[in-house]
Parts: C-alpha cells; sequence; structure tokens
C-alpha cells in the first residue's frame, strides 16, 4: 500500500507508520520489497528512477530510503547526492556490482548501508530495522576521547583530525568512537558488527571491510590509522601532532 492518496494505512494514519522510498527499476524486485516492509509494519512509497525518487523524498520526506544503484535518468549515486543536498535520510542502497569501489563511493558520498543482490527480503528488513534503531541514536558517554590528532566529542558527536573537522556519516561515526575507546585493542569484525551495528544486525563482516576503507579515506594521513590484523579485525593506532 502506498502513501500516495492514502490518509491511513492498516487503520492507523500515515503518520505513526515509519514511511520506507524504495526506489528500483524493477518493477518485481519493488512488488517483492513492498510486501515484506508492509508486514513489517513500514508503510512504503515506490520510485522507478532516479528523478523520480529525488521528487518523491522531496515531497513525502520518508524516514529511510532503500535505493538501487544502478537506475534510469538519475543512477543511484546521483540520487544520494541529491537527497543529501537537502536531508539526512538514512539510506540503505542496493547493488549488483561486485567492485568494492563503488560500495566505497557510495559510503562516501552519504549512503549508511549497502546490501548486494540478490538478497533476501527478510535480510533487507532486518536492515532497515537496524539502521533507522541507529538513526534513533541513544545514551552516549559525554567523555571526550583523544588519541593522537584524533579529538572526538560524543555529546556533539563531532570529530577533529589536528584541529580539522571531519565529517562523517552516522555509521562511520559510530565505528570510529568504537575504535577510539580503546587505542591499540583489536576488535574483531563480529565484535565490531555487534557494537555498531547492533546484537541482531544479520549483515556479513565484509560490511566492516568497506566501512573501514571509506573512514580511512575520511580521516586522510593525518587522522589514526586504522590498521587490519590479519584473520582478527581492526586496531586504531594514533598519529601524534607534527612538532
Amino acid at each position: 500500500m502506498s502513501v500516495d492518496g492514502a490518509l491511513t494505512w492498516h487503520g492507523y494514519p500515515v503518520g505513526m507508520a515509519r514511511t520506507i522510498l524504495v526506489v528500483d527499476d524493477e518493477p518485481k524486485i519493488r512488488e517483492l520489497v513492498r510486501l515484506y516492509l508492509e508486514q513489517a509494519g513500514y508503510v512504503v512509497a515506490e520510485a522507478a528512477d532516479g528523478p523520480e525518487a529525488v521528487e518523491r523524498h522531496a515531497r513525502l520526506a520518508p524516514d529511510l530510503v532503500v535505493l538501487d544503484l544502478m537506475l534510469p535518468g538519475l543512477d543511484g549515486m546521483e540520487v544520494t547526492r541529491e537527497i543529501r543536498r537537502r536531508a539526512e535520510t538514512p539510506i540503505l542502497m542496493l547493488t549488483a556490482r561486485a567492485e568494492e569501489i563503488d560500495r566505497i563511493l557510495g559510503l562516501e558520498l552519504g549512503a549508511d548501508d549497502y546490501l548486494p543482490k540478490p538478497f533476501h527480503p527478510r535480510e533487507l528488513v532486518a536492515r532497515v530495522k537496524a539502521i533507522l534503531r541507529r538513526a534513533e541514536g541513544g545514551a552516549r558517554p559525554d567523555r571526550p576521547l583523544e588519541a593522537g590528532t584524533l579529538r572526538i566529542d560524543p555529546r556533539r558527536r563531532e570529530v577533529t583530525v589536528a584541529g580539522r573537522p571531519i565529517a562523517l556519516r552516522p555509521r562511520e561515526y559510530d565505528l570510529l568512537a568504537a575504535l577510539a575507546r580503546d587505542p591499540g585493542v583489536v576488535w574483531s569484525r563480529d565484535d565490531l558488527l555487534t557494537q555498531v551495528w547492533g546484537t541482531d544486525y544479520p549483515g556479513e563482516t565484509r560490511t566492516v571491510d568497506v566501512h573501514v576503507s571509506a573512514l580511512r579515506a575520511r580521516l586522510g594521513p593525518d587522522g589514526p590509522a586504522i590498521e587490519a590484523v590479519k584473520g582478527i579485525g581492526y586496531r586504531l593506532v594514533a598519529r601524534e601532532p607534527a612538532r
């Protein structure tokens, strides 16, 4: 059921249910995703191409966008750019491409997570729930975190490297904060998934690798090193300010 032209959904006012915008040029995929999301209690709107996605996002202000990477008109990267110019709506990007660079670029542009095709619709619903839960936020420690040139202000969710502000997506911030709480300590990928994405997150550990790659690019050469520990996971190593 669509939000377009409807004031109620399953007997409830639309404003009481979360609205998900599903963007894909394949009708069968949109229909399948709609079915599972509606069964989970969400209101679903659809778009079949990039320009329609931008227009519906502006008009409906959905709580989350499920966005295919390959779209006619404007591709998923361009749609993400347009959305990010006006809003911080969480974005779950769908991609049939195998290249890691496409996933990294999507995350750098502002996508909150990605899900490779083909996917199980139940996994998509679980990821939607996890992203929305993370977007709601929660209690965070107020103590600033410092590691060499890195400084994190949890109250403002602000990050600086050598005094330079660093703009991070919400999931990137959470990942960096988790690593920075214990510099030098090795975190397994499974532990990072649990800490950052939630205990019931159904994603693969490869999600951590992609986010780490995007985070390294944002921090730059002056920022802390996020070192891979073969067969285990990652640790944060502080870089001291240049003298």
